[in-house]
């Protein structure tokens, strides 16, 4: 299974993990809605990697994997945060767009930590499918507020950051296919996330700890969907630059104003249409240059 199928079926799952999350901020707040996808997705991991290290050894981690890990786990905490509190303030549109220039972030990170470096069609590949999104969002910018396109920054460089880690970490174990090494970092950075969840809670927030424990059954749901996507976005780290997998995934938004009939329904301006056909054209050469590598 190459990059390109793992990524969509990634995206799939995690427009099902939003929709969960976000109805779960309403009900227990932005941090109970950031926690469940860790702690709840932490069982299912664990599930996922015995099943897959049936027969074959778990690799163990070094210090490079451990501290990779542990950067990718904080800064994913802190972005998810940061993007429930922008869709909060009534910013959606605007941090959604922001969140989305991701790969550009990513392509730095990497080149910079991991050495990935991307030749020049690579990255203008990145930079015509992350325009595509600004165009496509078909935002006043102004309206949405300053606050908000603050948060979306701040979170779409975090959520960088994040995938820059998992992938370094990744790639530091001694060993291992891709899909039980992504299986393995998946499980400690949900372990990890899950520790600094509780201990905050028990420390400062208790209400919000009983609120998601009266919502476990939807907690659930949310926490099996982070799980199964975030699995199919390490195992697209492992196999290639995090920068071409966030990319890829760019598709989604694409996807999601398709299935919710909104373009049909309500008409699209010339510049989202314009958009939309930057998101396909980067999204195409990124694949064609990536087949011909």
């Amino acid at each position: 299974m190459n990059w390109i199928v793992v990524t969509l079926i990634a995206a799939a799952a995690q427009t099902g993990r939003n929709a969960a999350q976000r109805k779960l901020t309403a009900e227990i707040g932005t941090m109970g809605a950031t926690a469940v996808r860790f702690l709840f997705g932490l069982p299912f991991a664990a599930v996922f990697l015995l099943a897959l290290s049936a027969t074959t050894p778990i690799p163990t981690p070094g210090l490079r994997a451990l501290v990779s890990t542990l950067v990718g786990a904080a800064s994913q905490i802190a972005a998810t945060a940061l993007m429930l509190a922008a869709m909060e303030r009534r910013g959606f549109g605007v941090t959604t767009a922001l969140i989305k220039t991701e790969p550009v972030t990513l392509a730095i990170f990497g080149a910079l930590w991991l050495g990935d470096t991307l030749g020049p069609v690579h990255m203008a590949a990145i930079a015509i499918a992350t325009f595509g999104v600004v165009l496509m969002s078909g935002t006043n910018w102004r309206s949405g507020g300053w606050g908000a396109v603050g948060l979306g920054i701040a979170a779409g460089a975090l959520f960088g950051l994040s995938a820059i880690g998992f992938r370094g970490a990744i790639l530091a174990l001694p060993y291992g296919l891709s899909f039980l090494r992504a299986s393995t970092i998946l499980a400690l950075s949900l372990l990890m996330q899950s520790a600094i969840m509780l201990a905050w809670f028990l420390l400062r927030d208790r209400a919000t700890l009983r609120g998601i424990i009266r919502h476990w059954r939807g907690s659930l749901g949310a926490g099996f969907l982070g799980a199964f996507a975030s699995f199919f976005w390490f195992h697209g780290f492992a196999l290639t630059a995090a920068a071409n997998v966030r990319t890829l995934a760019l598709v989604e938004v694409v996807m999601a104003q398709l299935v919710s009939g909104r373009i049909f329904r309500e008409g699209a301006s010339q510049r989202q249409l314009l958009g939309m056909a930057l998101i396909v054209a980067g999204v195409a050469l990124l694949i064609a240059v990536s087949a011909s590598g």
